[in-house]
């Protein structure tokens, strides 16, 4: 098998690119039916000697690929693991690709439960290999090392090993990230991010290991722009995942963050970063579990100073910075902080939502407003304690009472009158404000808004229609908790917007039918 003509090359390269390239999925069938004509030692000698064909490697790496990534392929991995050493070691990115996607499909695919993946690994000591691929390998063999790690932690064999009690220096991250240059060090800090998103077992490790120290270190490195933006954004993928709320508080990075903020000498794109992982932290409903109170309230002491600076704020930072209050707003003990504790920064919030002239932080700002009221929480946590919302309602009194509008059926009215954008806040808005009963009445009173909500035609999006129709079934079921049959008026608004919820969000009006645009004698 090792001495392939050359004809029989020629063979190989045009089966192996037909079995490439093939549209539709393979079955397992098919896959033994393509290696019982090329068995895989023949497919693997050829790929090791005969690279140099033009065209050769890249349609047998690619046919590899499918054959390893079906069911029977994948089967056959354990009996090919020295190629898979190999393969990581080649000279050759793609060859090294394909290697890494192996350890993946080996991982994702295995139904063996005779042998175990990560035992293998172990075994045939593949996971210092794959750390060399993942720093020396170009992007795309990065990436599939990066995959092929975190398939591999997790395993209760590939967190021991990735996280060892005594490790060597070939596979400490710790030594590896202050060992190799920036690019290493970043793709060693993106792996520890990637790894911290696998379960809460590699999240505590890596804590435990004081690897999120690396991420602190590079932080404070303030003086590369691109450098730190590099950092923010894997802190931003960090914060989305459930287990940073758990783990990033005990670090000094919220200290490092608000830092950030303060600083008005650093470019308003790495400030706003800043103020957006702290957001997507702080959003979370148990934060208070782990963080204290007063770690929330400096981080927004920092926002609520960078918004009280206009001459050193751009646009883009300030509606980044009324973001990150909305997200801090949108769980129930966020929400109630901030109105008791950060008044004044709700009172931005609430002037800024209200306020024509200034279109991109009045939508952020009303958005914001949206989350406090209750747009992301459950209807069972749309309401805030007694004090909380007291304070809400006359904040919401006391700015209409200082417009032309003076009340805020007023205020509600004009925003449903401005731009679709705008309106759609707006519905978001009103459909968490009327389950309190003053914004209810208010709402019920101004026909003009029920006639909005309630008409078929207000809005000519999908995603309008679905807006207006959701405000207008809010304010339907809140009415109707209430029985206003005693009361004409109301039941009058009752009985219009139960007709419009009936017809739904894209029903027409009645008796309003669709009429042809062509006629039979029109078509020649």
């Amino acid at each position: 098998m090792a001495e392939y003509a050359a004809a029989d090359t020629d063979q190989l390269l045009q089966a192996a690119t037909d079995f490439s390239f093939y549209p539709g999925e393979y079955n397992d069938a098919s896959v033994k039916e393509f290696l019982d004509r090329f068995p895989l030692p023949v497919i693997i000698n050829a790929l090791q000697t005969k690279a140099e064909v033009p065209g050769l490697e890249n349609a047998l790496v690619t046919c590899l690929e499918r054959i390893f990534k079906s069911r029977y392929g994948c089967s056959l991995i354990p009996q090919y693991m020295p190629f898979l050493q190999v393969g990581l070691q080649a000279n050759s990115d793609a060859v090294r690709c394909l290697a890494c996607k192996i350890v993946s499909f080996l991982f994702e695919n295995s139904n063996d439960k005779a042998v175990l993946p990560s035992q293998l690994i172990i075994t045939y000591d593949i996971y210092p290999l794959l750390l060399h691929c993942l720093i020396n390998g170009d992007e795309r063999v990065a990436n599939a090392s990066m995959d092929a790690i975190k398939n591999f932690a997790s395993s209760p064999e590939g967190i021991a090993t990735i996280f060892p009690a005594e490790s060597s220096e070939a596979t400490d991250l710790r030594h590896l990230a202050a060992k190799y240059p920036s690019m290493g060090r970043v793709r060693i800090l993106a792996l520890i991010v990637k790894l911290f998103s696998v379960s809460h077992a590699v999240a505590a490790a890596i804590s435990s290991s004081n690897l999120l120290g690396l991420l602190e270190a590079e932080v404070r490195k303030t003086d590369d722009t691109l450098a730190t933006l590099n950092i923010l954004e894997l802190l931003f993928e960090m914060a989305e995942t459930e287990y940073a709320t758990e783990f990033l508080p005990k670090t000094s990075l919220f200290q490092l963050l608000a830092s950030i903020i303060s600083n008005s000498s650093l470019k308003p794109i790495i400030r706003s970063r800043a103020m957006m992982i702290s957001g997507r932290i702080l959003s979370r409903e148990n934060i208070f579990m782990f963080v204290d109170e007063t770690s929330v309230l400096a981080i927004l002491s920092e926002i609520g100073g960078r918004l009280g600076s206009p001459e050193t704020i751009d646009d883009n930072e300030c509606e980044s910075a009324i973001e990150v209050v909305g997200e801090i707003g949108s769980s129930t003990s966020g929400a109630e902080l901030l109105i008791s504790k950060s008044l004044e920064l709700v009172r931005f919030l609430s002037n800024t939502a209200f306020d024509r002239q200034r279109h991109g932080k009045q939508l952020a700002a009303l958005h914001a407003l949206g989350n406090i009221a209750g747009a992301n929480r459950s209807e069972k946590s749309i309401l805030l304690k007694r004090e909380a919302e007291e304070i809400l309602q006359r904040l919401i009194y006391e700015i209409a009472s200082k417009t032309s509008k003076l009340t805020p059926s007023g205020l509600f009215l004009s925003v449903l009158q401005q731009d679709s954008e705008n309106r759609m806040a707006g519905y978001r808005l009103i459909s968490r404000l009327v389950a309190r009963p003053w914004c209810l009445m208010e709402v019920c009173s101004r026909q003009e808004i029920i006639s909005m909500v309630t008409h078929a035609y207000t809005e000519t999006t999908k995603i309008g229609m679905e807006a207006r129709y959701n405000c207008c079934f809010s304010i339907h079921k809140a009415l109707a908790i209430t029985n206003p049959k005693s009361d004409s008026a109301l039941a009058g608004v009752l009985e219009k917007l139960q007709e419009a919820v009936k017809r739904g969000p894209f029903l027409a009006e009645r008796n309003r039918d669709a009429q042809p645009t062509i006629t039979t004698d029109q078509r020649f």
